[in-house]
């Protein structure tokens, strides 16, 4: 065998044998896998937000375990992500309004209550970035025993606001019984593309 075609069936095989590093959904890449706060968090699913033709976001959900279900994605032990990739500019007022509607919409009226001052807090800190832009990535995390943290382009955005019962409201928006969008549900949780 030459030594060019020995090298080119090498590189075919390690093409092929290579596993999937990214999942691109709307041009925008996740990665399979990523670290956060000393865990390896793995990319449970990626979904779009969609309203008729009109494309707002793409996102992707990390846990440290695989779930296909809101249970075990809400059980999940150790930290998580939820990545929100923008697909057009929307003013962070918008999102506030979202986030709080989609709480009333998924949680218990008495967990609501004792969400309110976090919930106050968190909106301040969604406020206080003014504007988000085609391709900034929105990542909502929650880190044990810290609490949320809110990141634009991986820069942190206020102070951590306390609570996985707070982190559990806000995945609900996207997981819950009457999500944002229930196809984008069912991407987070695995469903194929």
């Amino acid at each position: 065998m030459s030594k060019p075609f020995f090298t080119l069936v090498l590189l075919l095989v390690l093409a092929v044998s290579r596993p999937v590093q990214s999942r691109t959904i709307e041009g925008q890449p996740y990665e399979e896998q990523m670290q956060l706060a000393g865990s390896t968090l793995l990319l449970n699913g990626v979904g779009l937000r969609q309203v008729a033709w009109f494309k707002g976001y793409a996102a992707g959900l990390y846990l440290t375990r695989k779930a296909t279900t809101t249970d075990q994605a809400l059980s999940a032990p150790g930290p998580k992500r939820l990545q929100i990739r923008m697909l057009v500019d929307v003013d962070t007022i918008e999102f506030s309004k979202s986030f709080n509607r989609g709480i009333r919409r998924n949680t218990p009226a008495a967990q609501q209550a004792a969400l309110g001052e976090r919930m106050q807090a968190f909106d301040q800190i969604i406020l206080g970035v003014g504007k988000v832009k085609t391709n900034d990535a929105i990542d909502i995390d929650f880190l044990p025993g810290r609490g949320v943290v809110l990141s634009v382009n991986g820069k942190p955005r206020g102070a951590p606001v306390p609570g996985d019962d707070l982190y559990a409201a806000l995945l609900r928006i996207f997981l819950g019984d009457k999500p944002a969008d229930p196809e984008l549900k069912q991407g987070l949780l695995g469903a194929p593309l």
